[in-house]
């Protein structure tokens, strides 16, 4: 269960930085704002809560590195592909990459708290 939590949670992840950044690259308007850190930032908090409320086993620690690790993932392939694309820096693969791994982390604990709860 806790392989299929993971795969699901990255592949929407990815899936929503993918959409975001093509969102983005067909509106440029959108570039020059925090459109891409704020919205990818949050999509990386989303990856990790939903692996925290699917996955039906483990402590919250681990819950909670499985979701920083879902969330990064995401958001690398996101940020490398918004920069292959010319729309942001290469360095800023880096910088992405810790956000969503932050992010993916706090949404993990989060979805792992509520999951039980319920």
């Amino acid at each position: 269960m806790r392989d299929t939590a993971f795969l699901r949670s990255t592949m929407v992840g990815t899936a929503s930085q993918l959409t975001m950044i093509l969102v983005g690259h067909l509106a440029p308007a959108l570039l020059f704002g925090s459109f891409f850190p704020i919205v990818g930032t949050g999509i990386g908090g989303v990856t990790g809560f939903l692996y925290g409320k699917w996955v039906m086993d483990g402590s919250r620690w681990r819950t909670t590195v499985r979701s920083a690790e879902s969330g990064l993932i995401a958001g690398v392939i996101g940020s490398a592909t918004s920069a292959g694309l010319g729309d942001v820096p290469m360095g800023t693969i880096l910088t992405a990459g810790v956000a969503t791994f932050v992010a993916g982390g706090l949404g993990g604990s989060l979805g792992h708290a509520l999951a039980r709860r319920s």
